[in-house]
């Protein structure tokens, strides 16, 4: 939600990839789960490098740059980005290892 309220197109973007992702995985639709997983991957990413750009960026208006690199490496991120790559990267892994399912017919004697 954080993401959503910094940014809502882009917030959108990852929540219907999440949710296609999900629905795709119930309805047994594989090349769509994929295509999902590889695209939740690839936004994540984006938001991570974005997110590191903006804390390097922040402290631009400090004459010393020594003290603005120094307050920039001040900046820690949560625990919420290994969840969130994770999560990413749990599809991902789920969605490449899928098995086709089995056409199993029963026979009545």
């Amino acid at each position: 939600m954080n993401v959503y309220k910094l940014n809502q197109p882009y917030g959108m973007a990852l929540l219907l990839v999440g949710v296609i992702g999900v629905l795709c995985t119930v309805l047994n639709q594989v090349k769509v789960t994929r295509i999902a997983a590889w695209a939740a991957v690839v936004l994540v990413a984006l938001l991570f490098i974005a997110a590191l750009f903006k804390v390097k960026t922040s402290f631009s208006f400090v004459p010393f740059k020594g003290v603005g690199n120094f307050l920039s490496r001040q900046i820690a991120f949560k625990w919420g980005w290994y969840v969130l790559f994770a999560g990413a990267l749990l599809s991902l892994a789920g969605s490449l290892f899928i098995k086709k399912p089995l056409n199993v017919q029963l026979v009545e004697k």
